[in-house]
């Protein structure tokens, strides 16, 4: 049977205050919010895939280059993990059981495949959060090797790299781009694209809410968040409830910026308005 939501919330907000957070699990706990048929038997599953996986790989394949290529050839090549265009559309390509089993995905789900896989085999492996195209790195800095996991694992040039980040943002190539990704990051990411998702769906409001509460429940968050959940609420006719988040969040905002307070306090009156 699926556990309560609650339950999955109270094991997602302790895994991301652990002192080392497990990726693939808070991803998969953000698929079990999503998918009422992903239970523990289903998690564990998932987590029993990627250890197979990582045994596919070759124990210690050389330097940065090597481990890029041994891993793009086993999940890129072999088991054929890739994204296309159309994976944008679909909710499953941000969820990391879906993608498991579809082997296709978002560039960001992708890659926690990869660095699921490369880590528990022993790679020096990490996520690169490039403007709007995520990839993995490994190797130090000074040798550091980047593949796309959406691209089957092609290795990038540094000019590959340039590309993508003037192509996202018309923007140079900052260094600080291809720093390691925190895996908190990554997962506020996740929920980030998920967000993103269900906003062109008005119908899929649901999606909404339930992936701003699991992004409230990060240690580190954007406060405006908040405002965003209260919106979403007095959206979904909880007025009431709408409302008293917007005079909470008027309240944060008061002594930095009165008159978007002020602004605020009238969305909570015309929602509060709406039960009359």
């Amino acid at each position: 049977m699926h556990p309560p939501t609650p339950d999955w919330r109270r094991r997602f907000a302790e895994e991301a205050r652990s002192e080392r957070p497990d990726l693939a699990l808070l991803c998969l706990l953000v698929g079990a919010e999503a998918d009422p048929a992903l239970d523990e038997a289903g998690i564990d599953a998932a987590q029993i895939e990627l250890d197979r996986l990582a045994g596919l790989l070759p124990f210690k394949p050389g330097g940065p280059r090597a481990w890029a290529r041994a891993v793009g050839e086993l999940l890129g090549a072999r088991c054929g993990f890739r994204g296309s265009p159309a994976d944008y559309q679909r909710l499953e390509s941000s969820l990391l059981h879906a993608v498991l089993r579809r082997r296709r995905g978002l560039p960001i789900l992708l890659s926690v495949v990869w660095l699921e896989v490369a880590r528990r085999a022993g790679a020096p492996v990490y996520g690169v959060a490039l403007p709007g195209h995520f990839v993995v790195g490994f190797g130090p800095a000074d040798d550091q090797v980047l593949a796309d996991p959406f691209d089957r694992g092609r290795v990038l040039s540094g000019g590959d790299a340039e590309l993508l980040v003037a192509g996202a943002t018309g923007a140079p190539l900052d260094p600080l781009m291809l720093h390691p990704a925190d895996p908190l990051d990554i997962v506020l990411r996740v929920l980030n694209n998920i967000r993103a998702w269900a906003a062109t769906r008005p119908e899929r409001s649901d999606v909404s809410l339930w992936a701003v509460d699991l992004s409230l429940l990060l240690p580190s968050h954007p406060a405006r968040l908040r405002y965003e959940r209260a919106q979403l609420l007095v959206q979904r006719g909880e007025f009431r409830t709408g409302a008293a988040e917007l005079d909470a969040y008027a309240d944060v905002v008061d002594p930095v910026d009165a008159a978007a307070a002020e602004s605020i306090r009238r969305q909570a009156r015309a929602a509060r308005a709406m039960l009359n």
